[in-house]
């Protein structure tokens, strides 16, 4: 304990002498009456303050509470933290693979999401079977030629009754995409652009933002690049750009400029060799319910040599520190900046995360994540916990309303997109 806190400690006890005389001004009389028999049943029956003995250890009991209760000595606060759970996961594998037709690439992205079903509509849902599950986690792939396969999966080790959405109360909201006053930070100077976490925000070339999972993968949402029907324009020549900084010789920008170059930074853009989308995400497929799956990985041309962030199974809100996420994405209404935000988590199912992070058309596909302790390490450790998908808007007791939201990663979601990055379900098999 420091000097300053011993000194507040000390001055508590002073003042709480001060308040209470009868700690203080002690009538010993009353104790050393009668026989020694006497005075001992007297203290023990009656266990006056004023007698030495129960005086002392009176005011050790009220000095400890004062220690414990001091700011920076709270015990049960200085040894709790909130813990990454520690799980085995399920497998997924792949068991057959199909040509399919070329993709014709005729749609515009759509940076907005909607869907007729929310948190009500899901959770009154019926639990998918094991046969559903399979059909939603199989996928199709995108190459870079233009070429198109569909694989099946096998799941191992999960049981469908493992899946349990939690209960919490719906929340009325209007339409809007910011939420009161706008709660977002850019992100500007060289040194926080390039520094982790905010180093692994990217930009995907059909306008929404990724997250680098692996050191070839981004992890973005499935709309960014198929928009339930078909893939989208720009989705053959896919693109992810990294912000860099600018070559010492370029020339200085006008005041129009956006901020990232303004700060000296541009992107830099790898090329996609191929894109993984979950068969869950086609409509007409499989899932009529929509945004459960959208989610996607990029596997690119090259490595990129940036640090990038770790994948985590969701946790319950309740277990995440404050119940907050947070997440960086490239906004339209900001170009060139990287915006920053965080919120609390108010309501929850078993696949989806609504809350209402400040938030435009551009941000879709942003890694939504949280910071916690891994036990087994002994570190504080960022991991993905989820995809940002945007703003749903939903009809709900006669009335349309709006939910910012984010797709979670269960421990099948883990267990495949875990998969696309190592190539080998034995390094997926702990979240």
């Amino acid at each position: 304990m420091s000097a300053k806190s011993r000194g507040d400690s000390r001055g508590s006890v002073r003042r709480t002498l001060t308040q209470r005389p009868y700690l203080r001004t002690v009538d010993s009389s009353w104790c050393r009456s009668g026989s020694p028999a006497d005075q001992t049943a007297r203290r023990e029956k009656r266990r006056i303050p004023g007698c030495p003995v129960a005086m002392a250890s009176h005011l050790l009991a009220q000095l400890l509470l004062l220690l414990c209760c001091a700011p920076g000595v709270l015990l049960h606060s200085a040894t709790w933290r909130p813990q990454w759970p520690l799980q085995q996961m399920p497998v997924v594998l792949p068991q057959s693979t199909e040509e399919r037709p070329r993709p014709q690439f005729l749609s515009e992205a759509q940076l907005e999401v909607s869907s007729p079903c929310g948190p009500d509509c899901h959770r009154q849902a019926p639990p998918p079977s094991y046969w559903d599950l399979r059909s939603y986690l199989s996928y199709e792939t995108l190459h870079s030629d233009g070429s198109l396969t569909e694989t099946a999966v096998g799941i191992y080790g999960f049981d469908p009754a493992q899946r349990r959405g939690p209960a919490s109360p719906g929340r009325s909201r209007a339409k809007r995409q910011i939420y009161g006053p706008d709660s977002r930070f850019s992100i500007v100077g060289r040194d926080f652009l390039l520094r982790y976490p905010f180093s692994t925000a990217v930009k995907v070339s059909t306008g929404c933002t990724g997250t680098l999972v692996g050191e070839r993968h981004v992890l973005t949402a499935a709309h960014c690049v198929h928009d339930g029907k078909s893939y989208v324009k720009g989705a053959q020549r896919l693109r992810v750009g990294f912000l860099k900084p600018r070559r010492r010789d370029a020339g200085p920008g006008n005041g129009t400029a956006p901020a990232g170059a303004r700060d000296g930074m541009k992107f830099q853009w790898i090329r996609v060799t191929r894109t993984h989308v979950p068969k869950g995400w086609i409509k007409g497929s499989v899932n009529d319910i929509g945004m459960d799956y959208d989610y996607a990985v990029l596997e690119l041309k090259k490595p990129h040599q940036r640090r990038y962030m770790k994948l985590g199974v969701s946790p319950a809100a309740s277990q995440l520190p404050g119940r907050r996420v947070q997440f960086s994405g490239f906004d339209d209404d900001r170009p060139g900046q990287l915006v920053f935000r965080f919120c609390q988590v108010r309501e929850e199912t078993y696949d989806l995360l609504y809350q209402h992070c400040d938030a435009q058309p551009g941000a879709s596909g942003s890694g939504v994540y949280a910071r916690m302790w891994n036990r087994q390490r002994r570190r504080w450790e960022r991991k993905v916990i989820g995809v940002f998908s945007g703003h749903q808007w939903v009809d709900r007791n006669g009335s349309s309303q709006e939910y910012n939201v984010a797709v979670r990663i269960t421990p099948l979601k883990f267990a495949q997109i875990c998969y696309w990055i190592k190539g080998d379900y034995v390094d997926c098999r702990y979240g």
